[in-house]
């Protein structure tokens, strides 16, 4: 086993963008309006979040512009349920406010916006430290893990899109990989609260030609991620890359990842991988 690698998605941007136009693009008047598994939201609604997702990093990121309603300005950011509920109402308010704007307008948006976001990242270090990625810790985190984030914000939203219309993409391995990777980042925060002896390991195996093998170990400073697995893990579970990204991502219920793995060692143990939630949900 060793100690994972930076995950570096820089490069990810551009083609990520690029098959989102494309695909954009083809799609005629009942695709845009086809549902999708957000509830209440269609294709359009989709890509007119990608757009607030890219316009808000750069406002925030980039400009050093920050602007909050008089319902949130005591928010506590370390809250989860207070941090979704401002997420929830900023999302559904700008969805509402671009309903009025036409796929063509959006598309021409999302090519500037997205040439903007790969710009404003190439200018950024990756291995300073920047703020916490929420669903990996409370801690400050470095930033290829903050650009990871965005990228497999980007990578699902697009994903819902395809599944929507029906138009696979971005499955290969050099373009899910980093994906999975980045939502493993998720494995050691979720087992946070589980106590056990120093030295009982949990190994999460995906099989596909995107996926790996992860484990945590518990030490005397927590729970510890690596790539790789000893030979003999407390706890494994095995799944299929597809359950594996939509478990990570509330796209499947965790009784139906469950049904979808293969589980070995301690079954109590291994509970918790079904709960690994590698988005803000």
């Amino acid at each position: 086993m060793q100690k994972p690698e930076p995950v570096i998605v820089l490069p990810l941007f551009q083609p990520e963008r690029a098959a989102l136009l494309d695909l954009l693009r083809g799609l005629d008047a009942a695709a845009w309006n086809a549902a999708t598994v957000c509830p209440g939201w269609s294709v359009k609604d989709i890509a007119a979040h990608l757009l607030a997702d890219d316009l808000g990093l750069l406002s925030s990121q980039r400009d050093g512009h920050s602007w909050l309603p008089p319902q949130f300005q005591d928010i506590d950011w370390d809250d989860w349920g207070e941090l979704l509920e401002f997420i929830n109402w900023q999302n559904n308010l700008w969805v509402e406010a671009t309903r009025r704007l036409s796929p063509n307008i959006l598309i021409g948006l999302l090519e500037h916006s997205g040439a903007d976001i790969y710009t404003h990242f190439a200018s950024l270090d990756p291995y300073e430290i920047g703020g916490p990625v929420n669903w990996a810790g409370p801690q400050p985190a470095p930033v290829w893990l903050d650009m990871g984030r965005e990228y497999t914000e980007r990578w699902l939203h697009q994903q819902q899109i395809r599944d929507a219309v029906g138009i696979s993409g971005l499955k290969e391995p050099q373009q899910f990989g980093p994906v999975l990777e980045t939502f493993v980042c998720a494995f050691p925060h979720t087992y946070r609260n589980v106590s056990v002896d120093v030295s009982t390991s949990v190994t999460l195996e995906i099989i596909g030609p995107a996926g790996s093998i992860w484990s945590i170990v518990f030490e005397t400073d927590g729970w510890q991620l690596y790539r790789g697995g000893p030979a003999s893990p407390t706890a494994q579970v095995t799944l299929d890359q597809e359950s594996a990204w939509r478990l990570f991502t509330k796209g499947i219920s965790p009784a139906e990842g469950r049904r979808n793995a293969t589980i070995s060692g301690d079954e109590d143990l291994c509970a918790p991988v079904f709960e690994i939630v590698s988005i803000i949900a």
